[in-house]
């Protein structure tokens, strides 16, 4: 029984330290200049913004970001259509304001995508919920949102 709960132990704590370790998202970034470069960039490439609104304490966006750097398949379709911001929301900075003139997309939970067409116009806000299968998001349903979303024409 020791033995048990000292592996339950070990493993929890790892877990812990290794969550403390990812830096995903910057709390001292400013989201508003980051949204402004990413736009100036999505329109000389025609493509859509994906913003990415969650935070290193946040462990399905953890999940998600570790899908979009491991699936092959989807980092093309998010490299071929968007220029992606990862939006910080944290004890740290909370962005507020911004969140505010996008809708308040946390209303959803984390991670929450915002996607702007190249001139910055929010077009869509997507619950990361709705991708979720299993522990994680499944790559057929994030795929098909992604794809709808970049041949969206606003």
């Amino acid at each position: 029984m020791k033995q048990l709960l000292l592996c339950l132990l070990i493993f929890c704590s790892s877990s812990l330290l290794a969550q403390d370790s990812v830096h995903i998202y910057n709390p001292a970034a400013s989201a508003k200049q980051d949204i402004k470069a990413a736009v100036s960039k999505a329109r000389k490439e025609h493509k859509k913004v994906f913003i990415q609104v969650g935070g290193n304490w946040c462990i399905w966006c953890i999940r998600f970001h570790d899908l979009m750097d491991h699936n092959d398949s989807l980092r093309k379709i998010m490299d071929d259509n968007y220029v992606t911001v990862h939006l910080n929301y944290s004890k740290e900075n909370k962005n507020e304001q911004i969140l505010e003139e996008l809708g308040h997309p946390q209303q959803f939970g984390f991670p929450v995508f915002v996607i702007l067409d190249a001139k910055g116009k929010r077009i869509h806000i997507q619950n990361s919920g709705d991708l979720e299968e299993g522990k994680g998001h499944s790559p057929q349903k994030v795929a098909l949102f992604l794809r709808k979303w970049a041949a969206f024409h606003s």
